[in-house]
């Protein structure tokens, strides 16, 4: 069995374990700190192992482990701690009902696939041989930037959260006046400096599919749309007008 097709068996198996420890746990968030780790020793194992040029295989692997390290060590934080679950979860669980595990195994086991169809992004690289030193620079500093963007944007909402006057109001402060989901738009930003990485790698072009793809699930299905139904349910009024002033993923300063 090669290395690609081994690497999705595990990704499986360890999805099914972690939805075994959601039955138990009644928690489902679990899946979210699998994804981040899962995709990102899966894509470390894919650069170590590979026969390409050094410097695109190095500087994505600084990028690769510290976006999993920081994002899987945030959420695995947030749900260990928490008594609740994820509101995204817990509206599937009420509205599943009886369906709710097989449908979880099928979620768990899609995140499996995503978590690897992403990493095969540094099977890319690992055999990268002709590069751009400019451009993969360019990819580092960006996903540098990114990574940055993301945790402070993470760091200012656990702030605002921890304030006991904070209940039924809005975060607007730092990047959350500019972005409705600042979180969100580094997050897509990540993965946008792969590709630039890549140029020069002979399956380099197909890697402009992956901000697209983050995109497309941010903006339509695991992203914005739970995220902000949550908003208006706890947070009603207050919630409707930063939507009406404030942009939904792109930073910009808020309208009147």
């Amino acid at each position: 069995m090669s290395d690609v097709w081994l690497s999705l068996v595990l990704l499986l198996v360890v999805a099914t374990g972690m939805w075994w420890r959601q039955c138990q746990t009644r928690n489902a968030g679990w899946v979210d700190v699998f994804w981040s780790w899962g995709t990102g020793v899966t894509g470390l194992f894919f650069l170590v192992g590979g026969e390409g040029a050094l410097l695109p295989r190095a500087l994505a692997g600084v990028l690769l482990l510290c976006w999993s390290l920081r994002l899987g060590s945030h959420i695995y934080r947030r749900v260990s701690q928490e008594s609740h679950e994820d509101g995204r979860y817990a509206a599937m669980r009420q509205a599943l009902g009886d369906k709710t595990q097989p449908v979880f195994l099928l979620f768990f086991w899609g995140q499996a696939f995503l978590a690897w169809g992403f990493a095969l992004t540094f099977k890319v690289i690992g055999e990268q041989q002709q590069l751009n030193s400019i451009t993969v620079l360019a990819g580092f500093l960006l996903g540098c930037v990114a990574i940055v963007g993301e945790s402070l944007a993470d760091r200012q909402l656990s702030r605002f959260r921890s304030r006991p006057d904070s209940k039924g109001k809005t975060c607007r402060e730092g990047l959350w006046y500019y972005s409705r989901h600042p979180n969100y738009f580094f997050e897509w930003l990540h993965w946008l400096s792969y590709p630039l990485i890549a140029i020069g790698a002979s399956q380099g072009p197909w890697l402009w599919g992956l901000p697209v793809a983050m995109f497309l699930f941010l903006w339509f299905v695991t992203g914005i749309p739970y995220t902000e139904k949550q908003a208006i349910k706890t947070r009603g009024d207050d919630y409707r007008d930063y939507q009406r002033t404030t942009s939904a993923f792109f930073p910009r300063r808020p309208t009147p």
